[in-house]
């Protein structure tokens, strides 16, 4: 990075808990995932938001925040970001959090960040690994109404009040300057997640994370969850797989030919 100037900044990470995906199974009766069956752990490219952000506060200054929304069960996941380089943890977590889709997800997220004492730049994946969508985090910057750079491969803040991204998109390389606050989700090139000390892992079981809920964030709970989301999964259907017939046809070669015509005339491959 090696920027020579020292700011408080305030870096926020947003880590969402997620499930081992070599373990997962799918419940298709209920339409969901069946979150008993497979071991929860941070959202991987979130850990690359997490390292950038610890990387930007050692070499700035200031403090990295990070917030994630799920049950209670989530302070696992921040204490893991707590145990990897994050000065604070929030969690926001409530029934009224339940059942939210990508939009009332974003609302609440950004809701929160706006309820800290001023941020300057928010980190994320560029997707989570059991969605998919990589909706969350330009909605977020959107809803807040700051400037974002997606699929960051490479970020560096080269002055006050600025950063330069690299990011990959539709097969080429952009190097933009963005301002202050903003938001930049970043792809696993980013950087190598650190590991995590025993005495860093034994202060973070120490820690206090934050419980927020609706009103913490000044959100009108109909807002948010479930009845807030304007999307939902109706049905789901897995797709048959693709059944290929093979013909072998030991002819001369005229009439394998002349075979093969009439098995293609006639639809015989499917």
């Amino acid at each position: 990075m090696g920027s020579d100037f020292v700011e408080d900044y305030t870096y926020v990470v947003l880590i969402k808990q997620v499930l081992d995906m070599d373990e997962v199974e799918f419940d298709y009766e209920e339409g969901r995932i069946d979150r008993s069956s497979a071991t929860p752990e941070p959202n991987p490219f979130d850990l690359n938001a997490l390292e950038e952000a610890v990387r930007l506060k050692e070499d700035t200054g200031g403090k990295v925040v990070a917030i994630s929304m799920g049950p209670s069960q989530a302070e696992s996941t921040l204490r893991d970001g707590l145990a990897r380089g994050a000065d604070e943890a929030i969690l926001l977590t409530g029934q009224e959090f339940a059942g939210a889709d990508t939009w009332a997800t974003s609302l609440a997220l950004g809701r929160a960040i706006e309820a800290l004492e001023g941020y300057d730049l928010v980190l994320c994946g560029e997707k989570t690994v059991d969605g998919d969508t990589g909706q969350v985090g330009p909605e977020v910057a959107e809803l807040l109404g700051i400037p974002h750079v997606c699929f960051a491969s490479e970020l560096e803040q080269t002055e006050p009040g600025a950063v330069e991204v690299e990011a990959e998109a539709w097969g080429a390389t952009y190097r933009k300057k963005m301002a202050l606050p903003g938001l930049v989700t970043v792809t696993k090139d980013i950087n190598e997640p650190r590991l995590p000390s025993f005495s860093d892992k034994r202060a973070a079981k120490k820690a206090e994370i934050k419980h927020w809920g609706a009103e913490e964030i000044g959100e009108d709970p109909d807002n948010l969850g479930i009845s807030g989301s304007p999307t939902y999964v109706a049905d789901t259907e897995i797709p048959p797989p693709d059944k290929r017939e093979a013909l072998v046809i030991r002819e001369e070669v005229g009439d394998a030919v002349n075979k093969l015509l009439e098995h293609v005339e006639l639809g015989g491959l499917g």
